[in-house]
């Protein structure tokens, strides 16, 4: 089965947070109410840097993709 790149997610202890899943390396969930960004993956001293210039690409991606679900919903 393929996962979507992106997915929602929330849970009911925390009333106040969504979430955004990214189901591709590297994988993360960041909660859109604080931009508190959870990784997935366990990252090397090598990794970090390509992860330093492409996180930002990667969250402005999820943000784009909660915002565009959201309109969806109005």
């Amino acid at each position: 089965m393929e996962l979507p790149k992106f997915l929602l997610a929330d849970n009911a202890d925390l009333e106040d947070a969504l979430f955004v899943v990214h189901t591709e390396y590297p994988r993360f969930i960041l909660n859109v109410a604080n931009d508190d960004i959870h990784w997935m993956e366990e990252f090397d001293k090598e990794d970090e840097a390509t992860l330093k210039s492409e996180s930002q690409f990667l969250i402005e991606a999820a943000l784009t993709f909660y915002d565009e679900e959201m309109e969806k919903l109005d």
